[in-house]
């Protein structure tokens, strides 16, 4: 069992853990959550439904490159209504992440309600990047139909969210924010990035961002044809931009004139880390991997911590008071991890059930960031992402997800599942895997393998290819930078009735395998049961079973699933599936024949399970791209 789940049983410890760090709390705005519609509960494995607002609610099918708003539209925060939620809800979902709703550096001009324009010349496309952050008190304004009352719709959603019963994430990009971070909401007493730092040093430990001593910032220079907002004209499209002196690049580029890979948009985050790599704050002792919240909550009271720090902290708990259930941290791991020890075990206290998923890509880090940093999650892309990506492709044959799985073995848990986010290629395009069909024995094993949450994003589940050019970056992912429509999701989403109206017959089929599968990993126990892998026992028997096949099991007391997925475009033949002899001593399966029941199945044929001699067999078919789920029953 997660520590995550142990403190949610321990009422004693969530009283004392509450006494222990009532000092930490230190945003002026009101936390009380009663005012919220009430948190949902949720039971069984998580599933988290990534939506990208702005293009969600989007019915313009227009799609020009580099359009205006105007021109090819915008998702708003009102056309995520009850019908879409309940759609949502539909297919198992549990928590529903809101990706780019704090209020980033957009082109379109809000003056009218206070907000300053941003420069093209460090805005990536026409909407703008939602990981440069300008205001994190208010939320973007395209996604309001009243961009007066901004903040007032995202709370509305958030209380339709709960109504719905699931929970709600949003984004915190703690490594940078916008070139020009200019808050206009922040509560009382809370000051913006920036306003008490010292620029004639390149570092002071309570300087929130670093400096570039006696240089002003320059404009990287473009690479290929490049123009800010595809050449159109702009007022500040100048190849200038003013910041004197020059901060450090979100990235940690210490140059004035940053390269145009570098994350030019953005600011680094001072957190206390010297530039020589030394830190000036406290440290954690290493025996803390060990420990739980309280005790890391405990080691944060009354230490003196560096500003930005303390920034953060109240940025979250000002969300959490909003009613926010959750967080998804951007590049977590370029952030010392006693910053998230600080930072996670006071949201805890404020939520004890918040979600709290970071990206970290370095497998090395991965124990560090959930034992000593106390995350709940982190993304499984470098592993088991990476591993299925190749398989998918053709590279690969599926020995790889049997070692990823074995050395993830003790943090299995916290390594949340997803073959599509905003970062990745849509699989169905042309440069990932051509076909959406392709993905199905993928999300099988990637949902049932482990205890580990899954995403899905949106479009994922009727096969969006990600073909448009839509400006800033290129096909094959969904862009996040401009605005356009998604022209799988927007045939499904029928004008905002959300029923698949003009979905194609396959987009349907295919939105019906992910709500199948979807339930059933989250409203079945076993699910989380002990997973047992038969790759390896199989793969050098004489049975038929190839290296693009996959089969494993999960199992608890009263449950037993055999799972078996065919990664080929090809029908498999037929399969003599073993199960090694320990199975019929830990199974209690006798010298019988007993049944099998399909959970999920999609045109494959299986037979009985028969034990002879020990050993247990299926036989089975499986159909292109399929996968059974067969519950052992009692005997024949």
């Amino acid at each position: 069992m997660s520590e995550y789940k142990k403190i949610l049983l321990t009422g004693a410890a969530m009283l004392a853990l509450s006494l222990a760090i009532v000092g930490l709390v230190a945003c002026n705005q009101s936390t009380d959550r009663a005012e919220q519609t009430p948190t949902p509960v949720v039971h069984g494995k998580p599933v988290v439904y990534q939506i990208f607002t702005r293009l969600y609610g989007n019915t313009n099918s227009t799609n020009k490159p580099w359009g205006t708003l105007e021109e090819n539209g915008v998702g708003k925060f009102n056309d995520i209504s009850e019908t879409a939620l309940k759609s949502i809800k539909e297919l198992g979902v549990t928590h529903v992440w809101y990706t780019g709703v704090p209020h980033h550096a957009v082109i379109r001009d809000y003056t009218a309600y206070g907000i300053s324009n941003d420069d093209p010349d460090v805005v990536k496309g026409r909407a703008g990047s939602p990981y440069a952050v300008k205001d994190y008190y208010n939320v973007n304004p395209d996604l309001a139909v009243d961009p007066a009352k901004r903040l007032q719709e995202f709370e509305a959603l958030i209380a339709r969210t709960h109504a719905q019963g699931m929970r709600v994430i949003i984004d915190i990009v703690p490594n940078h924010v916008a070139r020009r971070y200019e808050s206009l909401s922040n509560p009382p007493g809370v000051e913006s990035f920036g306003a008490r730092d010292d620029v004639s040093v390149e570092y002071r430990r309570d300087n929130n961002f670093y400096y570039v001593e006696g240089e002003d910032f320059r404009v990287p220079e473009a690479q290929g044809n490049y123009q800010p907002l595809g050449g159109d004209a702009h007022p500040l499209s100048d190849g200038q931009f003013d910041e004197k002196p020059a901060k450090w690049t979100g990235n940690g580029s210490r140059l004035a004139q940053p390269k145009f890979d570098d994350w030019y948009e953005t600011v680094k985050i001072n957190y206390g880390v010297r530039p020589d790599g030394t830190k000036d704050f406290p440290e954690l002792p290493a025996d803390y991997a060990q420990k739980d919240l309280l005790a890391h909550a405990q080691f944060w009271q009354g230490k003196d911590v560096p500003d930005s720090w303390i920034k953060f902290r109240q940025i979250a708990e000002y969300w959490l008071a909003k009613g926010v259930d959750g967080f998804r941290y951007d590049m977590a791991e370029m952030v010392p991890v006693e910053f998230w020890s600080y930072l996670n075990s006071a949201i805890k206290q404020k939520n004890p059930q918040a979600f709290l998923l970071a990206e970290v890509y370095n497998p090395a880090e991965y124990r560090n960031y959930i034992r000593m940093g106390k995350m709940d999650y982190l993304y499984d892309k470098v592993e088991m992402y990476d591993g299925l990506k190749a398989i998918m492709q053709g590279k690969s044959g599926t020995d790889v997800i049997a070692q990823v799985q074995a050395g993830m073995s003790d943090i299995e848990e916290h390594m949340l599942h997803f073959l599509e986010n905003h970062d990745e290629q849509r699989i169905a395009s042309p440069e990932f895997a051509g076909s959406a069909e392709k993905a199905k024995p993928a999300m099988v094993v990637s949902t049932l393998i482990s205890r580990s949450p899954t995403m899905l994003y949106f479009a994922q589940e009727v096969g969006e290819a990600g073909e448009l050019d839509s400006g800033f970056g290129d096909p094959s992912r969904t862009t996040i930078f401009d605005y356009a429509g998604v022209p799988a999701h927007q045939r499904y989403m029928n004008g905002g009735k959300f029923d698949g109206g003009q979905s194609t017959a396959s987009e349907k089929t295919l939105r019906e395998f992910y709500r199948e599968l979807l339930n059933l990993s989250h409203h079945s126990a076993v699910a989380e049961g002990e997973y047992r892998e038969l790759h390896s026992h199989n793969i050098s028997a004489a049975g038929g079973y190839t290296n693009k096949l996959f089969a494993f099991t999960r199992a608890t007391q009263t449950q037993k699933w055999i799972v078996i997925s065919n990664f080929s475009g090809e029908q498999s033949g037929l399969v003599k599936l073993l199960l090694p002899a320990t199975y019929s001593k830990d199974w209690a399966l006798s010298e019988s024949s007993y049944k099998l029941s399909a959970k999920l199945a999609h045109g494959s044929q299986f037979s009985s399970l028969i034990v002879n001699d020990g050993i247990a067999t299926v036989e089975l078919e499986l159909a292109a791209y399929d996968s059974l789920v067969l519950e052992v029953g009692g005997e024949k």
